[in-house]
């Protein structure tokens, strides 16, 4: 084996995931390591993994299988939310050489050149296949309280910024505390220069990205509404045109961080709202700190400071003790809702989770019943935020992918539009006339000054 150095990169879950493996890998290359993609021939194979996604150890099975087909004698690390909640599970894999725990992950540059003795020179080494068990590097979760910045370089149309990991909240069906730790954050300060990192790599818009980043400065002196006027007003950040806050919950979606949003020239008139469900009661035994008619209180109050902004939902079937009753308490609710489009999810049991605990188990076929309900649901309400906008013009960020012809971008209001890719180049911000919906695009057509 020669040219010991290039690595590749499957990551699985979140786009904080992706700002992680991203920081990771530029860590990586600093110290002369080269980004390859598996197909290209790795030395290293690196799996982030996730808790979230229903069969994270099929999943990273898989991804480790065909790692190892193209690349027989590649150095496999595994790391991400499923190393820390089932390292053993996963040191198992055959293969698997190295398991990082949730702390233990960001010492993956240091911990590969020391076991590889790998350097920019391209020098020979022996990197073994895993045969002999992995080696396991995992703290208990409550042990991690560090955070570590992350932001995702390489694509100029979009960064995901890391601004906040961890989450205090316990939620019945969820295991990112377990996996991730408590919550925290860096300073505004911090963010800020993360953020001046992406602008200088090229990005075009930049999205909040964390576990629950609405808990941003967790109690102290920084909220998110400081964070997010100070990225609004840095002078360093001029090149970036959008900005975006992902996922928040309602409970901590004040009305003063509408507003902010509303008035700003950067942040786009689009939010991420989870729900899980429509009935209060079900709402109480996943352990959510709001109820429906808070719920309500913060999606009327996106409508009433932006009209037309892109409101998601993310939404649970099949929870324990869900009855068709409650579920139809979730259908009439969104049904009710001005809301743009859903992400469903069905129930999956998590080990260690409180939800375990519930006797009243929703069959899997009604589950998956349930989610072709709403996801149809989705559907609807998705073409209707889209064809309002026919006949507008709006500024689009079109981005690098091209399909059947058209280069795809969104507007700021999250709707897809498909453009002749001869007439837009990735990155670029252009006005459009917004047309007809095709094939899930609304088409478009380039306003001349």
């Amino acid at each position: 084996m020669s040219n010991v150095g290039r690595v590749a990169y499957e990551t699985l879950g979140c786009k904080l995931n992706f700002s992680e493996t991203s920081m990771l890998a530029s860590t990586l290359t600093e110290a002369g390591f080269a980004r390859v993609t598996v197909s290209e021939g790795a030395d290293v194979v690196v799996v982030n993994t996730c808790s979230v996604t229903d069969h994270a150890d099929s999943k990273c099975r898989n991804i480790v299988r065909r790692a190892l087909a193209a690349n027989p004698e590649a150095y496999v690390a595994v790391i991400g939310c499923y190393a820390q909640l089932k390292p053993k599970e996963i040191a198992a894999i055959e293969g698997v050489d190295l398991v990082l725990g949730a702390a233990e992950k960001f010492d993956l540059p240091g911990l590969l050149a020391e076991r590889l003795g790998a350097t920019a020179d391209g020098s020979d080494v022996d990197l073994g296949s895993g045969d002999g068990g992995a080696e396991i590097r995992r703290s208990e979760i409550k042990a991690v309280t560090e955070f570590f910045p992350a932001v995702s370089l390489g694509d100029r149309t979009r960064s995901f910024l890391k601004v906040q990991d961890g989450c205090n909240y316990f939620c019945a069906f969820c295991t990112i505390p377990l996996a991730r730790g408590r919550s925290r954050s860096g300073s505004i300060n911090q963010t800020v220069a993360q953020a001046e990192v992406a602008a200088k790599s090229g990005a075009r818009e930049i999205v909040l990205t964390g576990v629950n980043i609405g808990d941003f400065g967790a109690g102290g002196d920084e909220d998110l509404l400081g964070l997010v006027r100070a990225l609004d007003h840095a002078e360093v950040l001029a090149s970036v045109k959008r900005m975006r806050i992902s996922s928040i919950e309602p409970n901590l979606l004040a009305e003063d961080l509408i507003e902010a949003v509303a008035l700003s020239k950067k942040f786009q008139p689009h939010f991420h709202v989870p729900l899980q469900s429509g009935s209060d009661a079900v709402l109480s035994a996943m352990r959510r700190r709001y109820r429906t008619d808070l719920y309500r209180q913060r999606i009327e109050a996106i409508r009433s400071a932006m009209p037309t902004a892109g409101i998601g939902v993310d939404v649970i079937v099949g929870f324990p003790g869900e009855t068709e009753a409650q579920f139809m308490e979730t259908v009439d609710f969104l049904t009710d809702l001005p809301v743009s489009y859903l992400h469903v999810f069905t129930y999956s049991e998590r080990a260690k989770t409180t939800a375990l605990r519930i006797d009243q188990v929703v069959p899997v076929p009604e589950r998956r019943r349930r989610n072709a309900v709403l996801r149809q649901l989705s559907l609807k309400k998705q073409r209707a935020h889209a064809e309002y906008f026919v006949g507008l013009e709006r500024s689009v960020l079109f981005e690098a992918a091209v399909r059947d012809g058209l280069r795809e971008g969104y507007t700021p209001e999250y709707v897809r539009v498909g453009m002749d890719a001869e007439l837009c180049e990735a990155g670029e911000v252009l006005n459009v006339k917004l047309g007809p919906l095709k094939c899930g695009l609304l088409s478009a057509e380039r306003i001349r000054s």
